[in-house]
């Protein structure tokens, strides 16, 4: 069986319920002030562009247009929100995943009870600071061209229809891998070896990428999914994805 994506996506909310467990607190705080951080950062920035845009397409239409403007301008500020919710969440993997490697490690510790020899303490996760940033941009180079492929499909008429499937489905996808990778980098394993993990139980991480990538694109609600979907991830890797070498 290829997984199941109703499993996958209760992986998430699983490791939601666990970001109040005390044991790994401390573990928990630190992501989500960074991302907090980061999302009012950009979110200030967005809010000043966004109001900008809003007041020029106010200005640009006809007297006789101007109707429009009350369904054009929560448009704007809808999609600000989601592109804001986005792109924090991008930063905020990129910049602090080590610290996010080191909360995985200890949910597997609590979970199965065997040490993990990945990063000891909070010392070491910052020093991993440069190898997690390469790590993220070979996710990234590997999520272009199929972006691209999607990006042309969309422009292909009779296929354009189902472009926006096509890009939940690669949303997913990415944010299946995405997270997967915490677990398994800790155990020295490749991204190519994540890639094949995770396509051996598609259903389950498609399941799991998709609820992490709707929740991710919702302003505040976003703050909560970088732990969240650490330690789901994490849950997925220990009953699903773990090679038999790692029981």
């Amino acid at each position: 069986m290829n997984g199941n994506p109703i499993t996958g996506a209760g992986y998430f909310f699983r490791g939601l319920s666990m970001l109040t467990d005390k044991r790994l607190r401390a573990f928990v705080i630190l992501p989500l002030l960074a991302n907090v951080g980061f999302f009012l950062l950009i979110g200030g920035a967005a809010w000043s562009f966004v109001d900008g845009l809003v007041q020029a397409t106010e200005a640009a239409l006809p007297d006789w247009l101007s109707f429009l403007t009350w369904l054009i301008a929560p448009l704007l500020w809808l999609t600000g929100g989601l592109a804001t919710g986005y792109i924090s969440t991008l930063i905020v993997l990129l910049l602090t995943s080590p610290l996010h490697a080191l909360l995985s490690e200890k949910v597997e510790e609590q979970v199965t009870g065997q040490a993990v020899p990945a990063l000891e303490g909070i010392g070491p996760a910052l020093l991993a600071i440069p190898r997690g940033i390469f790590r993220e941009i070979r996710k990234i180079l590997y999520y272009i061209p199929l972006a691209l492929f999607v990006l042309v499909i969309s422009f292909i008429p009779g296929l354009q229809a189902f472009a926006p499937l096509l890009w939940f489905a690669l949303g997913a996808w990415m944010m299946g891998l995405q997270f997967v990778d915490y677990p398994m980098d800790n155990h020295q394993m490749s991204f190519r070896e994540v890639k094949v993990a995770c396509a051996s139980r598609r259903l389950s991480s498609l399941g799991f990428g998709g609820v992490v990538a709707f929740v991710a694109g919702i302003p505040l609600l976003n703050l909560v999914v970088i732990p969240a979907a650490v330690v789901g991830a994490t849950l997925m890797w220990c009953e699903e994805l773990r090679p038999r070498r790692h029981r």
